[in-house]
């Protein structure tokens, strides 16, 4: 059983329950001994016998679960013939059976444990009546405790059921703390992405734009000298770097998601327009109900497609689709450009020009969710993700 906090209680009961077998059948070994009847040698061998198979029921615990209700029943049945076959010879053993009620209410499944206590009162009853005669006491004592042993009975299985409710409700309580200390680390996370992109954007990039400007001053002012070469190439160079740190700005610093995911991919597709002449077309719901996670790793994945796009597909027109339905959303991503083998870019673990799809691939990936890609050379790209944000 888990611990908890009613632990302690549910030890004490089987400790309890151990050293009431151990004192009855103490008792009968002593009224064995004491009585010195013919039948003493066999009853003290039933005793042995009883004690033994009493503690082999610890290991009950070690048999595989598939087969434990049976190896429980089996190990009970055998307690209880051999309690028949020592009741038959000594009348004090029928006190036997109230540590035996026990046993059948815990051990024996929820209706066969009270049957078995009403037989084996029956059997006591019996037993006793056969050898000092029928008695008030002797029939009223096993009833009443065998009445007695049920109420404790169900009182330790509703123990052992709220036990039960109280370690599933705090597993929930634990789960939902990771997951609340996830969600923290992530936004954490999206906080220090952010930053990044502001830093570098206020000072690697402004360098490299005010570089590109001085060097473009520089060729205008005197294109003919020699060692102009030089500064084309430098501005080339200046050119390039800040168009890859623009794009790294891009991918760390998401527009804003408070207007809504909808409205944030209608921003990004009005920036196509100006980089390289792409018309992005963008369909998408203008209120979505998705974990903000999910949003933002949707944003983030539309973001580096559509920088994919810019750089390398060489298309005149682009769509960004979104589709929510419940807690599923599907992103699709199409260009009209010059296609691509999607396998080697996938696969590809150190090449630079397939560093954004395999980032797309791995957010996608971190959600549970699935990328597809389809594409061939000459016949454009349609990059499709799926999340479940129930799952996310």
């Amino acid at each position: 059983m888990p611990h908890s906090t009613l632990t302690p209680v549910f030890v004490g009961l089987r400790t309890g329950l151990h050293l009431l077998v151990a004192a009855m059948l103490g008792l009968v070994v002593v009224r064995l001994l004491v009585t010195d009847a013919p039948g003493t040698p066999a009853g003290l061998v039933l005793c042995v016998a009883f004690a033994v198979v009493y503690g082999l029921g610890a290991w009950i615990r070690r048999v595989p679960s598939t087969a434990r209700s049976l190896a429980a029943a089996g190990w009970i049945a055998a307690l209880t013939a051999i309690w028949i076959a020592l009741v038959a010879g000594v009348p004090d053993a029928a006190y036997l059976v109230f540590p035996l009620f026990f046993l059948y209410l815990h051990v024996l499944p929820r209706a066969w444990g009270p049957i078995a206590v009403l037989a084996a009162t029956v059997v006591a009853v019996v037993a006793l009546g056969l050898h000092g005669g029928f008695t008030v006491g002797g029939v009223v004592g096993p009833f009443v405790g065998a009445a007695v042993a049920l109420l404790i009975g169900l009182g330790y299985r509703a123990l052992a059921r709220e036990a039960a409710e109280r370690e599933a409700m705090l597993a929930e309580l634990v789960a939902t703390r990771d997951r609340l200390a996830a969600t923290e680390r992530e936004q954490g996370r999206l906080a220090e992405r952010a930053r990044l992109a502001r830093e570098i954007h206020d000072t690697v990039a402004q360098g490299l734009s005010s570089i590109q400007m001085l060097l473009h001053a520089a060729e205008r002012a005197d294109g003919e000298r020699p060692g102009i070469e030089h500064v084309r190439l430098a501005r080339a160079t200046a050119a390039e770097g800040l168009a890859d740190t623009r794009r790294f700005i891009r991918e760390w610093a998401p527009p804003s998601l408070e207007d809504g995911l909808g409205a944030a991919l209608r921003r990004l597709g009005g920036a196509g327009p100006a980089v390289a002449g792409l018309e992005v077309e963008v369909d998408a719901p203008d209120a979505v109900d998705l974990p903000m996670p999910v949003q933002s790793a949707l944003l983030r994945i539309a973001q580096g497609a559509v920088a994919n796009v810019v750089q390398h597909a060489r298309a005149t027109r682009a769509g960004i689709r979104l589709d929510v339905d419940g807690d599923r959303a599907t992103l699709g991503i199409t260009d009209d450009g010059v296609g691509f083998d999607p396998g080697p870019a996938l696969a590809d673990r150190t090449g630079s020009d397939s560093f954004g799809l395999r980032a797309i691939a791995e957010r996608t990936a971190e959600l549970g969710g699935d990328l597809r890609v389809d594409s061939a050379p000459g016949h454009g790209t349609t990059l499709t993700v799926t999340i479940d944000g129930s799952r996310a």
